[in-house]
């Protein structure tokens, strides 16, 4: 693998709690990620792609030629199978422009109240974008996590819908996992893994 050296890496998102998730999952590379709140010129980025890819690809072009910074972006959602993939891009903001988790979470469940057991799976999607200084797309990947969705929320940890996800091999929610055991088996995680593979080396070449 290529050795990276001092790359800021900038996160094309305001979530502390996400940050956090990603630095770990960055961890034992030489970069030093940053977050888009640390930097008035980012702009908020519209999500209007059809996609989580489209809309990765929008965030990370966008922010990285506004700072002039390499910058990675994910988007990432739940696609639930009983309503044909929603609220999938629009997870963010189910129960309105402006809602929270708990309003989304509420909705989620108010949609699925007289779904049963067997038909209530569902799976966390996960893009990532990785753009180069001058907002150009280097790299794009996708994770993806199966489980299934509660009757109510479990666990105080994580953010969105991780405490209605339930991972059935480890009895638990993405909300009562610590946050090493969702490093490895979330969809963030998977996606990582893959952009990892790849990430040294574009750097490297760009130094």
């Amino acid at each position: 693998m290529h050795a990276v050296q001092n790359t800021t890496l900038l996160l094309a998102s305001r979530n502390r709690k996400k940050l956090r998730e990603i630095a770990e999952l960055l961890n034992g590379l030489d970069v030093t990620l940053v977050s888009a709140a640390d930097f008035p010129e980012a702009p908020e980025v519209e999500e209007t792609g059809r996609t989580f890819a489209e809309n990765a690809a929008l965030k990370a072009g966008t922010v990285a030629a506004a700072t002039g910074h390499w910058t990675i972006a994910d988007d990432s959602g739940l696609a639930v199978d009983a309503l044909d993939g929603a609220p999938g891009v629009y997870s963010a903001r189910y129960a309105g422009e402006q809602s929270n988790d708990r309003q989304n979470n509420e909705k989620l469940l108010a949609q699925l109240r007289d779904v049963p057991d067997e038909r209530r799976g569902a799976q966390f999607v996960c893009c990532l974008a990785l753009a180069d200084p001058a907002g150009a797309i280097r790299l794009h990947v996708e994770g993806r996590c199966r489980g299934q969705l509660l009757h109510e929320p479990r666990g105080q940890n994580g953010f969105g819908y991780d405490p209605l996800f339930w991972i059935p091999e480890y009895r638990k929610t993405f909300a009562e996992l610590t946050l090493t055991a969702k490093s490895v088996l979330s969809h963030r995680a998977r996606a990582f893994e893959k952009l990892l593979g790849r990430l040294a080396g574009v750097l490297a070449e760009s130094k």
